[in-house]
């Protein structure tokens, strides 16, 4: 353990502060295909009992008319957020008719690219510019990609835990910069370690041989619709799941905030010659919102972003340049396929053992080798993270995962306790040992089950996710929700749709005028 986290485990030990640990906030989004019960694509529009899509907070789609997307606020008690995601769940299911939600992060046998519907928000300027950003995303990266979903896991530190470690450290920052530089320092370590968040938590080792669309790969065969790599932890996360060479040179740095703002701003404002050729417009309509590297900052993909919640009609980069990190949202976690929800409580307490050690550990600049290493490391176990005596790449030195995995639990260890000192009980260090498991025994963990069952079952890769879907589905309809919180839900489902109503008729202005002013506010921002 450094001499720096050891100072802060014993300030956030002494008995004033512990209360601090249990005001760490948790959200959840969880993306799942709707489908039918022959394991295809839905292609009907978004259950309009589910509410609108683009005024209800709480379920939404992402990419595809068929992706939906379920949020869950922010809370302190992660098992409440839980909560709320189950309930979620549950009145979708009160309203889906046949359909299910598919149970993992690879796609269904999906219809032809073209038959891929685009989640549609309506007539409002903001609803189309969402689709159009989609019909932009379809063209650079084709509909097939974002079809694949996952779980965003969103954690903050209490607001009161940084002043009180920049005056214990003396630091001369604001409290707002400490606290933007301490939650940078985070996602450079979780640059360095989540490769082990893969290895414990990655289930998608397989996919439906349709998915790659005849394209060259090197997987291999399973049966004659299934393809796989025997040691693969998460082909989502592979380069398999998402290439762009438009970003490929696009790699933010995350030494501090202003030099990361300032890579997506000019992302965002640099043409790109391929898109340049496209245009924005085909047969008078709108394709994609410009010809940028990126169209909007989040069309940047990555493993982890710093986040703050935005202002009605503000931009992400402008809220994190105007007030600062808030907190962290963590978007490599594969949906397990096993578990109704996709996540559980014990890799709740897992990730917050884990996400509290990547923000109170030092966490040194990354230099040009180290950043490329952790993209390698993190690479290697998607691919082959299970593989007996897979070496990673450690300060220039080659290290077994299963040591360096087994060290790094040793030094969360610390953490999960105090975290477990703070709330009572031993769930975190339970959390911890169920890990340790995975790490002694590869066979424990979800990818190599996946595999398991299939084979057991002599399942394809549609097969055993339909199976999984269909078990969850019988879960989930088998209790319904109590009266008040249906009707709380039948509420929101009815309100969003008279906000979005109401959106599109108080428009003012254009569409052409709305996206020229959108685009010139991220020009207009100086540094």
């Amino acid at each position: 353990m450094s001499e720096l986290l050891n100072r802060r485990l014993n300030l956030l030990g002494e008995r004033a502060n512990l209360p601090l640990l249990e005001q760490c906030l948790h959200g959840i989004e969880r993306e799942c295909l709707r489908v039918t019960g022959e394991a295809r694509l839905a292609q009907t529009p978004h259950p309009e009992a589910l509410g609108a899509a683009l005024t209800h907070e709480q379920i939404t789609t992402d990419y595809s008319e068929s992706l939906l997307e379920f949020i869950t606020p922010a809370l302190a008690d992660p098992a409440q957020t839980l909560k709320s995601l189950d309930t979620i769940h549950r009145f979708a299911y009160s309203k889906l008719g046949s359909e299910y939600l598919w149970s993992h992060s690879m796609p269904c046998p999906l219809p032809a690219e073209e038959d891929i519907p685009i989640a549609y928000y309506g007539t409002s300027n903001i609803g189309q510019l969402k689709y159009v950003y989609r019909q932009g995303l379809a063209l650079r990266y084709g509909r097939t990609m974002q079809c694949i979903a996952g779980i965003h896991y969103n954690f903050s530190l209490p607001e009161k835990l940084w002043p009180l470690l920049r005056e214990a450290e003396g630091a001369i920052e604001s409290d707002r910069d400490y606290q933007s530089s301490s939650y940078i320092a985070l996602i450079r370590n979780f640059r360095r370690y989540s490769w082990l968040l893969m290895y414990l938590f990655g289930a998608s080792p397989a996919l439906d041989a349709g998915f790659l669309r005849g394209r060259a790969h090197q997987l291999e065969q399973l049966d004659a619709d299934t393809l796989y790599l025997p040691y693969a932890t998460s082909l989502r996360m592979s380069d398999l799941g998402y290439q762009s060479n438009a970003q490929a040179g696009l790699t933010p740095c995350y030494n501090d905030l202003a030099s990361y703002t300032d890579s997506l701003r000019e992302a965002v404002a640099t043409p790109y010659a391929p898109y340049v050729e496209i245009g924005t417009h085909k047969d008078g309509e709108w394709v994609q919102l410009n010809t940028n590297i990126l169209q909007i900052e989040n069309e940047y993909y990555s493993n982890i972003r710093p986040k703050r919640v935005t202002y009605t009609g503000e931009r992400p980069i402008q809220a994190l340049m105007a007030r600062g990190v808030q907190y962290v949202e963590v978007r490599c976690l594969d949906i397990n396929p096993f578990l109704p929800t996709g996540i559980d409580l014990t890799e709740s307490r897992f990730l917050d053992a884990f996400l509290l050690f990547c923000a109170l550990e030092q966490s040194p600049q990354l230099g040009g080798t180290e950043c490329s290493g952790c993209t390698n490391n993190f690479l290697s176990v998607v691919k082959e993270g299970r593989r007996p005596g897979l070496q990673l790449q450690r300060d220039g030195q080659s290290v077994e995962l299963k040591t360096w995995a087994g060290e790094l639990l040793e030094r969360i260890a610390p953490l999960a306790a105090l975290l477990d000192q703070s709330h009572g009980g031993e769930e975190h260090a339970k959390a911890l040992a169920a890990q340790q498991t995975k790490v002694n025994d590869p066979s424990a963990t979800p990818s190599a089950q996946v595999l398991a069952k299939m084979a057991e079952h002599k399942e394809s890769f549609a097969q055993f996710s339909m199976r999984q879907s269909r078990a969850h589905a019988e879960y989930f309809r088998n209790e319904s929700l109590g009266v008040q919180e249906q009707a709380k839900f039948e509420t929101l489902a009815r309100t969003s749709i008279a906000q979005q109503a109401e959106l599109e008729q108080n428009e003012v202005g254009d569409f052409d005028t709305f996206v020229g002013s959108y685009q010139a506010s991220i020009l207009a921002i100086s540094n």
